[in-house]
């Protein structure tokens, strides 16, 4: 072999070898994060290891670079989108008819007003990103991979595969759905300016929070409708609710999980935060769904509460509940208080505060200014 032969020869191994070297490097970066339990001896686990349901496997979805140059979405929407697409997934034998299980139009949802930005925001998941962030000009993102990996889920067991939440030094296992949301709604320096910490709202430490990592501190909760308890006795009870509880589709018969709603806020049910329009079952049917709307209006658990609400005083229609409660906690008072400071103004003092006396909600003071009504330790 001549000089100029062995050189060719060689540059054609160094370009297979960059060719290999980046088509690796490509799949591990953009790949979905898997961790130790979500491969079994290098084997597919989960729904999608299913050959009853996905014949093909791997190459259902991988499709030479597809993923790596457009993003996973597009190989999710071929089954997880509307009845003609999963038509066409199942013409080319990738996905197969089965009576036992049905697939839901996860894209419409997405499509929806109010959603994750699966769709506007791509590519920018990285396999190895510990959640929540450290960088402050990180880009927000929410991408399918960012809840679910394609590897190892499973309907019984949704987080399974999925890397770990950052707790200081340590990244910690996901078993409840709120430590999920945690990867991107609590810690994270690149939060948008207008949203808060919901770990530290939630926290069981609180003075009042909803009961999403543990039960209440409040025992005295007369408003809850059944089966909603403060302290669970009997096994039916629930003394404890989930963020999917408040966020997901408007749609009961969508599929579940917080993709889309026509609501804002990605609620379920309607929640009227704007001050001055009129109370009805429609404007606060979220909270309505847990607390009874007549014992509310009723005053049970507050004297002034259909005052608030209802308005019947110089010709107001009232207020929102989220000018006086966060729905998620306060790390200030009982009560879910957490004044809305739009609304909410220091007194003619310069006091801003709710004065709790004892447990139960029916005897405390607020010092503050609201709707131009001054109350300067006013009791009730």
């Amino acid at each position: 072999m001549s000089c100029c032969e062995r050189i060719k020869s060689h540059l054609a191994g160094c370009r297979f070898f960059l060719l290999v070297s980046l088509t690796c490097f490509t799949a591990l970066v953009l790949a979905p994060a898997t961790n130790v339990h979500a491969l079994q001896d290098g084997v597919l686990v989960g729904s999608h290891a299913d050959r009853s349901v996905m014949p093909k496997g791997c190459r259902a979805c991988h499709k030479g670079m597809n993923i790596s140059l457009s993003g996973e979405e597009n190989a999710c929407f071929d089954c997880h989108s509307d009845a003609s697409t999963r038509e066409q997934a199942v013409a080319t034998g990738s996905l197969k008819k089965n009576a036992n299980f049905s697939l839901d139009d996860i894209a419409a949802e997405l499509r929806k007003p109010y959603s994750h930005p699966v769709l506007t925001v791509k590519g920018v998941h990285r396999q190895l990103e510990d959640l929540p962030e450290t960088v402050v000009n990180a880009a927000r993102h929410a991408e399918c991979v960012d809840c679910h990996n394609p590897h190892a889920t499973d309907k019984e067991k949704p987080y399974q595969g999925l890397r770990g939440r950052r707790e200081g030094n340590f990244i910690v296992e996901i078993s409840e759905e709120y430590e999920l949301c945690y990867r991107c709604h609590s810690e994270s320096a690149n939060r948008l300016g207008d949203s808060t910490n919901k770990h530290a709202e939630f926290k069981s430490t609180n003075p009042s929070f909803h009961p999403v990592e543990a039960e209440g501190r409040s025992t005295y909760v007369v408003s809850l409708k059944e089966p909603y308890v403060a302290v669970k006795e009997r096994p039916k009870d629930i003394s404890r609710i989930s963020c999917s509880d408040c966020h997901g589709s408007d749609d009961p018969a969508s599929p579940k999980g917080p993709h889309g709603s026509n609501y804002p806020g990605l609620l379920v049910l309607n929640y009227q935060m704007d001050d001055e329009f009129p109370e009805s079952s429609h404007a606060y049917a979220l909270c309505y769904e847990c607390h009874n709307r007549s014992s509310i209006l009723s005053d049970e658990s507050f004297p002034y509460h259909s005052l608030h609400i209802q308005g019947r005083m110089m010709g107001l229609n009232g207020t929102s509940c989220f000018t006086c409660h966060d729905a998620h906690g306060s790390s200030e008072y009982q009560h879910l208080i957490r004044f809305n400071e739009r609304i909410v103004s220091e007194n003619i003092n310069g006091d801003l505060k709710y004065d709790a006396q004892g447990t139960a909600a029916r005897q405390g003071s607020c010092s503050l200014n609201c709707h131009g009504v001054e109350h300067v330790e006013k009791e009730y």
